[in-house]
């Protein structure tokens, strides 16, 4: 794509995908379901606006009563020659399989975009990994994988394209939440470049074979053992084909924006003996551990799967170099029983095949988006390395049971020279999210800074804890993990300071911005022990705000996220503040604008507020020499409170050993819990007044505790 058509914007992975699939679909067939339903309300929004596809129309969606029902009518669109697409995720997804099977046996070029989720077992997660799609393998799906914002706006496409090149339905797949809601600046592909690479011949094909009175066929009848095996056989061709016209197709999206994407894509050294084999959002920190070990004489390469299914053994042996003698590959699933899971399966066939010298070793990591950082990187390459490399291991937990975990290092930095971080403690729906979001796209959208931003969500939604994470840089940021050492650190509810470890998550030097109704007396008196400590020791520039009292002065209540969002921007530096502010009041403008001019300027006045009422703290050298408050846990509670309930309520969940949950492998756990599980969020708390209660009971109806008695 030429730089004068070279078009930037701030988006996250759903967006990025609806946008593809939308210049291909005719008829979009949907249900929703987290984190995938954003594609749908995409394509449904631009759709009610009378945006055009392709073929100059608008996508007719249609929402069924189920997954099974959204698939089952893909298929139908499918038959009547329309090119359908659908979306989902999870349980969504295995709900899809009968039809799915249909439609590839059919040889339709249907496709689905997947923001890949845990499936329920022991329990349910709404968070990313790779079970769901690893069940739909055998469908006959073709399966496309991607790994970052900018990968999902580049290869979405391939998936139509090829699908109606090859005949083969794809599956294009991301993970959920840490690519599907990511937040990346990205070059958006033009529609013009997408049209030219349409095959209309291959197109009309597929039009001729729906079922038409004018072109009256049979199809879906019922066969006999003499014949079935054979027709089975019969589609082989297709799926032999695809490898290649994937190939070609990310050829032409090579030359279009000058990135290189193969069905498999090696990084490293050219002459490594150690490599890691993987997919997804887990790319990044792979590259950036590379990079990171190549700087200290260490030569290590990593091979980048994008066309999983169908498995293509010389596209495989092409990009993995002569000279590897070893083979760590890790899967983002489980599959109890099996004799590893599904890519190390394949990766042993495919080096048993080639005859190659090399050994292939299996681990699991990161499921339900557990976080993978760079010393889980290093360890996996550190056992390759040793004499006797473990097997079907695990790795970024602690596994005191199977003994299947390796141990990790210290923590290291592989993020870009440059890159600025900042992390935000946040109240579900209290804004946070929300101007976090505005602020990424603020400066994404004006500056020429590359930006990154996640945000973590508590299982409670509104009312749970929000972390939000965001970098910014010069240099491109290619690792998808969490923000642990921040240059600014954010809590925007006062109660978090007591209980979570929260400051410590400021770089030495950096800058910590409390939201809270203490003045500096106050605050000598509340903080804990362990906060004065850091912020003193470290050099911490420590900021109050109370965004509280100036919500209500201007009459917004508790949204506080245009104060917050102001004062973000005066601390943290990251553009000139003038213009920060012009771009905040214009996206208060487009947010607020239908909701009156008296809104608009309330907003406007919390921004202003914002900066204005910031407090520096003068923090007092007596802090660092405080004595650590020792923290004691009652014994009487009961034993599930103490060893799993507070841990995790601290958000201390990640240090359980997998022992902790021996006992409880099915899931289980004991009734009457909620009531060790006060969280203390609320800045005011109702009171009943007997004086004027005329006992009609609303209150409890509207407290989902019935707290107020």
């Amino acid at each position: 794509m030429s730089d004068e058509r070279k078009v930037m914007k701030t988006m996250d992975g759903n967006e990025a995908a609806a946008y593809v699939s939308y210049a291909f679909t005719e008829v979009a067939t949907i249900y929703p379901i987290t984190p995938s339903s954003p594609m749908a309300e995409h394509v449904d929004s631009w759709s009610a606006q009378g945006k055009k596809n392709l073929f100059g129309q608008r996508v007719k969606l249609v929402e069924m009563q189920s997954e099974a029902g959204a698939c089952g009518a893909m298929h139908g669109a499918l038959e009547a020659g329309a090119l359908a697409t659908s979306y989902t995720a999870s349980q969504g997804l295995l709900l899809m399989i009968p039809p799915m099977y249909r439609i590839a046996g059919q040889l339709h070029p249907g496709v689905l975009h997947v923001s890949a989720r845990s499936v329920g077992t022991h329990g349910f997660s709404i968070f990313g990994e790779h079970s769901d799609v690893m069940a739909c393998r055998q469908t006959g799906f073709a399966m496309l994988a991607t790994s970052t914002v900018q990968e999902v706006m580049d290869l979405a496409g391939v998936a139509h394209l090829s699908a109606i090149r090859g005949r083969v339905p794809f599956l294009h797949f991301f993970d959920g939440f840490r690519t599907s809601h990511e937040i990346q600046k990205v070059e958006v592909m033009d529609y013009a470049d997408l049209d030219r690479l349409l095959d209309r011949k291959a197109l009309d094909e597929f039009r001729k074979r729906s079922l038409n009175p004018e072109r009256p066929v049979q199809r879906s009848t019922v066969q006999n053992p003499d014949v079935y095996f054979q027709y089975r056989e019969s589609s082989n061709p297709y799926y032999v084909a695809i490898p290649d016209i994937v190939e070609e197709y990310m050829a032409e999206i090579n030359r279009i924006t000058g990135r290189d994407y193969h069905v498999f894509n090696y990084y490293g050294a050219p002459d490594a003996e150690d490599v890691i084999i993987a997919m997804g959002s887990v790319d990044g920190v792979i590259r950036e551990t590379v990079d990171y070990l190549a700087s200290r004489g260490r030569k290590v390469g990593y091979l980048q799967v994008h066309l999983y299914r169908p498995f293509s053994v010389d596209y495989f042996l092409k990009a993995l170099p002569e000279s590897v003698k070893r083979i760590a590959v890790l899967d983002r699933t489980k599959e109890p029983g099996a004799l590893g899971e599904p890519l190390y399966l394949d990766v042993c066939g495919a080096v048993a095949e080639s005859g190659r010298n090399a050994s292939v070793y299996a681990g699991r990591y990161g499921l339900s988006i557990k976080d993978v950082n760079a010393n889980q990187i290093i360890a996996v390459y550190d056992n390759l390395a040793s004499a006797n490399p473990r097997n079907h291991f695990t790795v970024g937990i602690n596994d005191d049971v199977s003994f299947l975990s390796l141990p990790l290092g210290a923590p290291v930095d592989v993020s870009s020279k440059g890159t600025i971080s900042c992390k935000f403690w946040g109240l579900g729906s209290d804004g946070t999210v929300g101007a976090n979001k505005n602020s990424i796209k603020i400066i994404g959208d004006h500056t020429d800074m590359y930006v990154q931003a996640y945000f973590e969500y508590d299982t409670k939604k509104s009312g749970g804890i929000t972390r939000s994470h965001l970098r910014f840089g010069h240099q491109p940021i290619r690792g998808s993990y969490l923000v642990t050492h921040a240059d600014f650190v954010a809590c925007h509810n006062q109660s978090y300071i007591q209980k979570y470890d929260i400051v410590q998550e400021c770089k030495p030097g950096g800058t910590f911005l409390l939201n809270c109704i203490w003045d500096e007396k106050q605050l000598e008196e509340h903080l804990p022990v362990a906060v004065k400590r850091y912020i003193a020791q470290n050099n911490i520039s420590f900021y109050t705000i109370n965004a509280v009292k100036i919500g209500k002065e201007i009459g917004l209540g508790n949204r506080t996220n245009a104060v917050l969002q102001s004062a973000f921007f005066k601390l943290a530096d990251v553009i000139p503040f003038e213009d920060a502010v012009e771009y905040m009041k214009k996206a208060i403008l487009k947010s607020y604008g239908k909701k009156g001019e008296k809104v608009v300027n309330m907003n406007y006045q919390a921004v202003d507020s914002g900066y204005q009422q910031l407090v520096k703290i003068d923090v007092p050298a007596s802090w660092a020499t405080l004595e650590e408050e020792k923290k004691t846990i009652n014994p009487n509670l009961p034993e599930f409170v103490r060893n799993l309930m507070i841990p995790i309520n601290s958000l201390k969940g990640d240090d359980l050993p997998v022992s902790a949950f021996r006992g409880r492998e099915d899931g289980t756990v004991p009734l009457g819990t909620s009531k060790y599980e006060k969280r203390g969020t609320a800045v005011e708390v109702p009171e009943w007044n007997i004086e004027k209660c005329i006992q009609c009971n609303q209150c409890s109806y509207v407290c989902p505790h019935a707290a107020i008695r």
